[in-house]
């Protein structure tokens, strides 16, 4: 290598300058760390050339599995096509090149994408008071209980402390309660997978806050009786929240508000087609009426005659819960999602997603189990009851997806089904990859039937095979150098 175009230069104390041909790029400066955090030695790194290095990267990218290469039938969780146009968007310099503590005179067309956004979930849910700071849908969550909390201590309701869930809920429904200072109370689902009106009303009370519910439900159910819940905890001078994560099988059909819903959280990576999966980003934002809109995060974007600008002045506020105003480049996502797809658009989301679910339904329910065999919406559960005489569990069958191409389904969840395997297709897949996915679905019903220990042994293709998840809890290796 030429050394005038690698040279380093000793410019002060603990401070080194690269340069590179004409140009100086300043090293990061030790002098603050300590002695003991700095090498005595150069690290033993193994000299490659480019081609290994790339060979490397792309045999790892191999291993990734994602909505890109296979199918992938997460159920609630709404693992669908992200468009390629959404990331084209984020890639504008005037979009992904901006700060959020610029001046609002000089990012008036990302306020306007936020106003947009927001404007978009007021119509679609009805509800007009909204916020898009919520990091995920159950930080969404979080913000709609603490809502409720300042709501009820400000009209000197401070008693009301009980947050009553179906148990047939997301696990992170009692945990946000828990979070924000609440108690959480279990209501009992009927035999017909849906919330058991009686159990409601003798759980109702003087103490209650909130009511929150799915809907439709991780059954994949439709709360039919909706409205009347919504009379019986308003009558108890409760609030409704409703849970918006499955809010895909409902766009344009149905609006939460109307069916007395007052406050809600919306999964944007999921409802909105934006990047979904190993940890975010994501982006939860809550829609609540007009009475409780003043007790929202701290800023929202405004309007007025000068422009759009962010306000900070909200006294009622419950402050802020993440830094800035929202996940901007998810925000984006969003937005071109629903510009792209427009008011028919979404419904036509609804009516795909629920119909793709109801025809698998219906495809496997003589294979499998299906405890709410009726028309569903965007997602449906079905169990191994049928396979029990051979030994096959729900997990048994997931592995086997794996080493036949697709990806599981969410397992043992919801917990009011024994055994459980929650489907969901969502919009975005064709009927030839149902059609796969059906096929080899019936192939493991037969194989459960003729051969039960290849479900027993897989997944067989993998790099590591089926883990110990009993003791992976009880006795994990946290770091990546221990071995016991």
């Amino acid at each position: 290598m030429n050394k005038d175009l690698l040279l380093y230069e000793k410019s002060q104390p603990g401070r080194r300058t690269l340069r590179l041909g004409r140009l100086d790029v300043p090293a990061a400066d030790l002098s603050a760390l300590p002695a003991g955090a700095l090498r005595r030695t150069p690290p033993d790194l193994p000299e490659l050339g480019e081609l290994e290095l790339v060979r490397h990267y792309v045999r790892l990218s191999k291993k990734n599995v994602s909505i890109a290469d296979s199918f992938y039938p997460l159920g609630s969780c709404t693992m669908k096509y992200n468009p390629v146009l959404n990331e084209a968007a984020t890639a504008i310099p005037g979009f992904n090149a901006i700060h959020p503590l610029q001046d609002s005179g000089r990012v008036q067309g990302a306020l306007a994408v936020m106003k947009r956004v927001a404007d978009a979930l007021a119509a679609v849910t009805g509800l007009p008071g909204v916020t898009l700071h919520p990091a995920a849908g159950a930080q969404g969550e979080l913000t709609a209980l603490l809502v409720a909390h300042r709501h009820f201590v400000e009209t000197g309701q401070k008693q009301r402390k009980m947050v009553l869930i179906p148990d047939s809920a997301h696990g992170t429904n009692p945990a946000s309660a828990s979070i924000a200072g609440l108690q959480a109370v279990e209501v009992a689902s009927g035999p017909d997978g849906l919330v058991d009106l009686d159990d409601l009303a003798a759980k109702l009370g003087e103490d209650t806050a909130v009511f929150m519910i799915t809907n439709p439900s991780t059954l994949g159910l439709f709360e039919t009786k909706i409205a009347k819940i919504s009379e019986m905890v308003h009558a108890a001078g409760g609030l409704v929240y409703m849970d918006g994560a499955n809010l895909n099988a409902i766009l344009g059909v149905a609006r939460p508000a109307d069916f007395g819903v007052d406050m809600m959280h919306i999964n944007l990576h999921k409802t909105f087609s934006t990047p979904h999966g190993g940890g975010g980003p994501g982006a939860g934002p809550i829609c609540v009426t007009q009475e409780l809109e003043r007790y929202l995060p701290s800023p929202r974007v405004v309007e007025e005659e000068g422009g759009l600008r962010l306000d900070y002045d909200t006294p009622y506020s419950i402050g802020m819960l993440r830094g800035w105003a929202g996940n901007f480049g998810v925000l984006l996502r969003a937005y071109c999602y629903i510009r792209r797809l427009g008011a028919e658009g979404l419904l036509r989301v609804a009516q795909n997603a629920v119909l793709n679910a109801n025809y698998l339904r219906v495809k496997l329910r003589g294979a499998f189990h299906v405890p709410y065999d009726r028309m569903c919406m965007h997602e449906f559960v079905c169990n191994t009851k049928n396979q029990r005489e051979q030994g096959i569990h729900a997990v048994d069958v997931a592995k086997r997806l794996i080493d036949l191409g697709h990806h599981p389904m969410t397992i043992y969840f919801p917990l009011v089904v024994s055994e459980a395997m929650m489907i969901e297709p969502t919009e975005t897949e064709a009927k030839e990859t149902l059609d796969a996915f059906v096929a080899d679905m019936l192939l493991i019903a037969e194989e459960a039937k003729h051969e039960p220990e290849k479900l027993h042994a897989a997944p067989v293709t993998t790099p590591v095979g089926r883990l110990d998840e009993g003791r992976a809890v009880k006795d994990p290796v946290l770091c990546y150098t221990c071995s016991h």
